[in-house]
């Protein structure tokens, strides 16, 4: 029988059966799917994966400190990570970004510390597009060339290539020494006697001078050291407005005082000063938008930030990732996005945007491929990994997403957010254990870990700026659950403790299993409110949730209880047995996740019963045989 038809006896069934039985179901079938295997992806932070320095002194020097290199991704490395169940990585950190150290025998200048957060610097204040991070390299002449060697020993170990692009704003002294001679840089044909031109590339404060901001509660840049260009100046006439909107001429210190915004042609009154997409055009395909902006005359930014991308795809690279992407305007995306898939179809673009508001905007409209599900399941798991919230949160969110949900991409950790297993979030690792399967499992969209998690890093380490429960992305630093994995680069697990290993090898057969399952890229159906209130001993740290398409079909039952187990009846109505044409017999179940835990699903009455025992913190994924 086609789902076309499945779906309308399941709306006949529920309406002829909710007299007899108190159902909150809702019928949520994801159709919307256009990839055939689930896609992880693994963020790793260039710069700390292969330092197996151990000394974390708090502001350390590269020398005291160390850092890793792009070729510590050697050929064992990226078997291993891939091996982990990943299909992408997103090497964070790549483009040449302020830092604080002494290149200017390779041509590059010194960077001020009074305008960089930390030793190492922000990844996203980025100061040459055109080129990488000198401390990543082995030969910082050769730099380039050895991202592009990775570039390639990572297509060679069957993984995709993901970098950072930062739209919103550049670094204070943006200038770049590697653009191809065709290329202007960010500013450099800016009429700076105007706060605002269509065509400047950042907005000004003529006459006014940038101040550095007024540090408080003890912080200096640098720490106790004085640095020669610490001296409370940096030279910029006029001042330009900073990276996060503000437009004072002494920002804040909370203020991203390190960048500049970038003008798209949006007036400081807020005026469009470009075209906006027709009415309907979020129906369109990349190739109509590409089409629509052809013959359009566009703001200077725009094609500056297109170039570059292009740039970078012709290098090998296979997709972005945008930082804050909703600070920039949706028709800006139509028409990188579209260029971009004109000369790749297939690249990966995933943007950092937080309102829900915009998010079908920027999907439809913006033609991103995935939006961060950070406010939605993100915020919502943590609140029930710590105990403030129940699971019963968690289905409503696939309702509200219903139609984009593929689009959302999952994670747990990344850069910006404290670590599982740091006091300040769980406090242990294994409590994101159910959260991780609901995470990997509940949708079609791609599942990102943050390297490190796998093993329980808990960002402990005070390393100069910023606070610990986030791994430093400021500083030079060693990780050390990780380093442990690392074990002198042979990336084999060697000094990983004993529970360190059994959780790295938890999210081996979970991320493997989510590549390889048909079931997770068809057909989700709650299992969860049905049964709060028709199973007993089932509870609000519970969640179950069926996925299936013709080929598979699983139950996955989770407990978010870090001290008790449970066992239950797990009830599937009748509507949804008659869905998956199932008959009045016994099916036996077998979890996929350990392969051990066997039980039978019994039909009685057209109504399914699973005999479930859960441990404290256990996920089932049961497949029918």
């Amino acid at each position: 029988m086609k789902l076309i038809n499945y779906v309308i006896l399941l709306i006949v069934v529920l309406a002829l059966s909710c007299k007899k039985e108190k159902s909150a179901i809702n019928n949520l079938p994801n159709k919307t799917e256009t990839k055939k295997q689930k896609q992880v992806v693994y963020q790793v932070f260039t710069r700390l994966f292969g330092n197996t320095n151990t000394t974390n002194k708090p502001w350390g020097t590269i020398e005291e400190n160390g850092v890793g290199k792009f070729n510590d991704f050697t050929k064992k490395a990226l078997e291993e990570i891939k091996n982990l169940g990943v299909t992408h990585i997103w090497y964070t950190g790549v483009p040449h970004h302020n830092i604080i150290g002494d290149y200017t025998k390779y041509g590059i200048s010194n960077d001020d510390p009074d305008v960089v957060k930390g030793r190492a610097g922000s990844p996203y204040a980025v100061k040459d597009y055109y080129n990488v991070n000198p401390d990543l390299a082995v030969n910082v002449e050769n730099r380039l060339k050895e991202f592009q060697d990775l570039i390639n020993r990572t297509h060679q170990a069957g993984l995709k290539v993901i970098i950072d692009i930062v739209p919103n704003h550049v670094a204070r002294n943006y200038k770049s020494i590697s653009k191809p001679d065709v290329v202007r840089d960010f500013g450099e044909d800016d009429d700076t006697s105007v706060v605002y031109n269509v065509n400047n590339n950042f907005y000004y404060n003529p006459k006014e001078t940038f101040k550095v901001p007024v540090w408080k509660n003890g912080y200096t840049p640098l720490g106790d050291e004085k640095h020669p260009l610490e001296d409370d100046v940096f030279p910029e006439t006029p001042a330009k407005w900073t990276g996060n909107g503000s437009r004072l001429s002494q920002p804040n210190m909370n203020d991203w005082y390190e960048t500049v915004k970038v003008n798209y042609g949006i007036s400081p009154e807020g005026k469009k000063d470009f075209n906006e997409l027709p009415e309907g055009f979020e129906n369109e395909n990349y190739i109509k938008h590409f089409n629509f902006w052809k013959d359009k005359t566009v703001p200077n930014s725009w094609i500056k930030f297109r170039d570059i991308a292009l740039y970078w795809i012709n290098l090998g690279v296979d997709g972005f990732r945008y930082d804050m992407a909703e600070m920039v305007p949706v028709e800006f995306w139509s028409y990188m996005n579209s260029s971009i898939k004109m000369k790749n179809p297939e690249a990966f673009l995933l943007a950092e945007v937080y309102n829900p508001v915009l998010y079908k905007d920027y999907i439809k409209k913006g033609k991103m491929d995935y939006l961060y599900d950070k406010v939605q399941l993100y915020d919502t798991l943590k609140n029930v990994i710590q105990g403030h919230g129940k699971t019963d949160n968690i289905p409503p969110i696939f309702q509200e997403l219903k139609g984009i949900e593929h689009h959302m991409l999952h994670f747990l950790e990344n850069h910006d957010e404290q670590r599982l297993a740091s006091p300040e979030f769980a406090g242990n690792a294994e409590k994101g254990k159910p959260a991780m399967v609901v995470s990997a499992t509940s949708t079609t969209s791609p599942t990102m870990i943050y390297f490190g998690q796998e093993v329980g890093e808990d960002g402990s380490e005070e390393t100069g700026f910023g606070n610990p429960s986030r791994t430093s992305i400021f500083d030079y630093v060693g990780v050390p659950a990780h380093q442990r994995w690392v074990n002198h680069k042979r990336f084999d697990g060697g000094q990983l403790t004993e529970s360190e290993k059994q959780l790295r090898d938890f999210y081996k057969r979970l991320l493997n299993f989510t590549i390889s399952s048909s079931a997770l890229m068809g057909n989700y159906q709650d299992l969860h409110l049905y049964n709060r209130t028709n199973t007993e001993n089932y509870n609000e740290k519970l969640l179950s949730f069926m996925r299936w398409d013709e080929a598979e079909k699983v139950i996955i039952v989770s407990n978010f209880d870090a001290e008790n187990g449970y066992h239950f009846n797990l009830k599937i109505p009748e509507a949804l047995i008659k869905l998956w044409d199932l008959k009045s017999t016994k099916y036996q179940l077998k979890d996929q996740l350990y392969n051990q835990f066997k039980t039978d699903l019994v039909i009685k009455n057209d109504v399914g019963y699973i005999d479930v025992k859960l441990k404290p913190l256990e996920s089932l994924i049961l497949k029918i045989q």
